[in-house]
């Protein structure tokens, strides 16, 4: 081969990935992994409602459960009203199974309430969100924080029970629920259902306590003092010292229906103001009548006690029943007054009557003359009652109606006959010429002194003639007529006994007529007085003008 022959070359292709780009690919790897792991890490993204941000801080407040983080605040941001706060959090990996729909939060700091003082952990290491994890089947992610702690935790062995009535602010959270004076509970929450407008009350009762909680069961509110004012007269109740503070609420169940079934969750009762609403729930089966009064029901309420020779036999329901019309006219003869008889506390036991039984032999007696009188329970208070009895010789009546009831017969009261006398009496007595009576006794008074003048000197005359020497020549038996007619003279005159007793009897009887005129006008103008004293009327007070 020559040396000037060409030399071919080798055309190979060059390789398009060099070996060094496996370096970045490997790390680009590793930091993809390292994100997702991250991600994986983090858990759910949840926001808390909050009324304020006290003691919130950002990447520094922490959510616990049981003591244990779970999660960090990590944005607290205002709403757009700016009536509250939203308080972003970041949670653990492990905490989405927690996240329910009763999942509940609040603030831990120190707190000084009616179970004690609680949060003084927190002096040193500062506020933290609690979160009691929740067992409902729907996860959620926006909650709103509870004002106070609960009572208990949603896991908590016990009883739920939900308490309803007509008034709200009757309890709060965590007013103690009592059994026989022992606390066995808490009021846990507080809410009102716009629909029935009624206020509940969901109460929790520690396990075991809870298996005294019957279906018959009756809760009652315990204000730790119950003052009640009526016809029996005064009735102070105290209860727990607890209670006095901060009220509360007590329950019991009858003996009678301890075999009864125990309550099941959230069952619904009614939540009663004191033990008479309670024994009133007995007597269901009741006769409604209306009482026509013609005296003053001045002090009779309703809820007053209707008795038969001291027995409780009903009750006053409404005082009056209905104001008069427009035909009627306001100054109406007669007062209806809505009562009702109780069945139970006429009969000893409801099964050996009936409320057609116990009308019809109310209408019998009604004809032997059985009435109802106003009479007074409590002349402190001045609080009625109405009380039954059968009085002889009352007129029969005949069955009558007032508004659709039954019309129960009454007769004027006790009081009502003694003002009545009174008034007559006071009557007849100022018709009587008082005035007349005095002006004569007065005239002859100072006719008296006129004559007791007159015989004065007749007294003088006579004994300058007893005294001359001429009289004294007379024979003795003249002369001893004469001083016999002197010293009888004497006995009439100024400074005798008869004189004075006479002038002190008369001027004594004219203080005491004088004396009585307030009196006689007071009781002509009210008769009662004498019972209820006179209440004086102040004189109004002028108001300066602004």
């Amino acid at each position: 081969m020559s040396d000037n022959q060409p030399v071919e070359a080798k055309v190979q292709r060059l390789k398009q990935v060099s070996p060094i780009w496996i370096v970045p690919l490997v790390a680009l790897g590793i930091g993809i992994w390292m994100f997702v792991q991250y991600l994986n890490s983090q858990g759910p993204v949840i926001t808390i409602r909050l009324p304020n941000a006290s003691g919130i801080e950002v990447g520094k407040t922490a959510i616990k459960s049981l003591n244990v983080k779970v999660g960090v605040v990590t944005k607290v941001q205002l709403s757009e009203d700016y009536s509250y706060i939203t308080v972003t959090a970041q949670m653990d990996n492990d905490t989405g199974r927690m996240l329910k729909n009763d999942t509940l939060f609040w603030v831990v700091k120190p707190r000084i309430g009616k179970g004690g003082v609680s949060g003084l952990d927190t002096l040193l290491s500062g506020s933290y969100i609690e979160m009691q994890p929740g067992e409902g089947k729907e996860d959620k992610h926006h909650f709103v924080a509870l004002d106070v702690p609960p009572v208990a935790p949603a896991d908590a062995k016990g009883l739920r029970v939900i308490l309803t009535s007509r008034q709200a602010g009757k309890l709060g959270v965590g007013d103690p629920v009592l059994y026989d004076g022992f606390t066995v509970g808490r009021v846990e929450q507080v809410g009102f259902d716009i629909n029935s407008k009624r206020a509940n009350y969901q109460l929790f009762i520690f396990e075991p306590y809870d298996r005294l909680v019957r279906t018959s069961s009756n809760f009652i509110l315990s204000s730790g003092v119950q003052v009640k004012v009526g016809a029996e007269g005064f009735d102070v109740k105290i209860g727990s010292l607890e209670s006095l503070i901060t009220g509360g609420v007590t329950f019991s169940t009858p003996i009678d229906d301890q075999g009864t079934q125990q309550a099941k969750q959230k069952s619904y009762y009614r939540l009663y103001d004191n033990t008479a609403e309670v024994r009133e729930k007995t007597f269901e089966q009741h006769l409604d009548f209306v009482m026509l009064f013609s005296e003053s029901i001045r002090g009779l309420k309703a809820g007053a006690p209707i008795e038969y020779r001291g027995i409780q036999i009903g009750t006053v329901q409404k005082v009056p029943l209905r104001l008069p019309t427009s035909q009627e006219g306001f100054t109406s003869k007669q007062i209806p007054v809505l009562v009702r008889i109780d069945l139970g506390r006429v009969y000893d036991h409801t099964d050996e009557g009936t409320l057609a039984s116990l009308h019809a032999n109310l209408e019998k007696e009604f004809k032997k003359g059985l009435r109802a009188t106003l009479k007074t329970g409590n002349l402190l208070t001045g609080a009625l009652y109405v009380g039954t009895d059968v009085y002889k010789g009352e007129k029969p009546v005949q069955a009558l109606e007032y508004d659709g009831y039954d019309i129960f017969p009454t007769k004027a009261g006790d009081l009502a006959e003694v003002q009545k006398q009174l008034t007559n009496l006071l009557t007849k007595f100022n018709k009587l010429p008082v005035e007349d009576t005095l002006n004569s006794m007065t005239a002859t008074l100072k006719a008296s002194e006129k004559t007791m003048a007159t015989m004065q000197t007749t007294i003088n005359d006579l004994d300058r003639l007893l005294k001359q020497k001429d009289t004294q020549a007379l024979p003795g038996d003249v002369r001893a007529s004469l001083k016999q007619i002197q010293t009888t003279l004497n006995g009439f005159g100024p400074d005798a006994a008869p004189y004075q007793n006479l002038e002190g009897a008369l001027t004594r009887f004219e203080a005491v007529m004088t004396e009585l005129q307030p009196v006689l006008r007071q009781l002509n103008e009210k008769p009662n007085s004498l019972v209820f004293g006179d209440e004086q009327t102040k004189d109004p007070v002028p108001v300066g003008g602004r």
